[in-house]
């Protein structure tokens, strides 16, 4: 993929065919490697790398917290929603300070928090096949006049 318009082209059909809950994980992966990337600027004594990867990792926090559903998620929903503001507190007081620690909790927060969306995309998948298996399994239980139906003819 040395070609960056080929490698555009590539996220860009990753991102279009991706379900909401692949682009909710790619996102976290996105931020972890920001705030990653923001810890190499520290380390390294890189301001420009350091404020890049803050910007960005404050960029995908800032947009978890404001597409969350407060009707539909309740306590949840206002608990993330404080979770991710004292994340962007920790970036902030990061770039000001030069201060890795506070990116490292940052880098670990995101971390377990991609962890636990990650199984729970994993749980919904299989609670969505097994919903499928078992109206698959009702539907073949009953049967109908369609089931004598045969769409061509068979030859012997």
């Amino acid at each position: 993929m040395n070609n960056p318009y080929k490698f555009n082209q590539y996220q860009q059909n990753q991102v279009n065919t991706a379900s909401p809950e692949q682009i909710l994980l790619m996102l976290y992966d996105g931020a972890i490697r920001f705030t990653r990337e923001a810890i190499s600027g520290v380390e390294e004594n890189k301001p420009k790398l350091r404020i890049h990867g803050v910007s960005k990792a404050m960029a995908i926090v800032t947009e978890f917290s404001n597409t969350l559903n407060h009707d539909i998620g309740g306590k949840i929903a206002e608990d993330l929603h404080e979770l991710y503001a004292f994340m962007i507190r920790e970036l902030t007081s990061a770039n000001i300070n030069n201060d890795v620690e506070k990116l490292k909790v940052v880098e670990k927060l995101l971390m377990d928090l991609r962890q636990t969306w990650g199984e729970a995309v994993v749980i919904s998948k299989q609670e969505k096949v097994a919903a499928h298996v078992k109206t698959k399994s009702t539907e073949h239980a009953e049967p109908s006049h369609r089931d004598n139906y045969t769409p061509f003819a068979v030859s012997s």
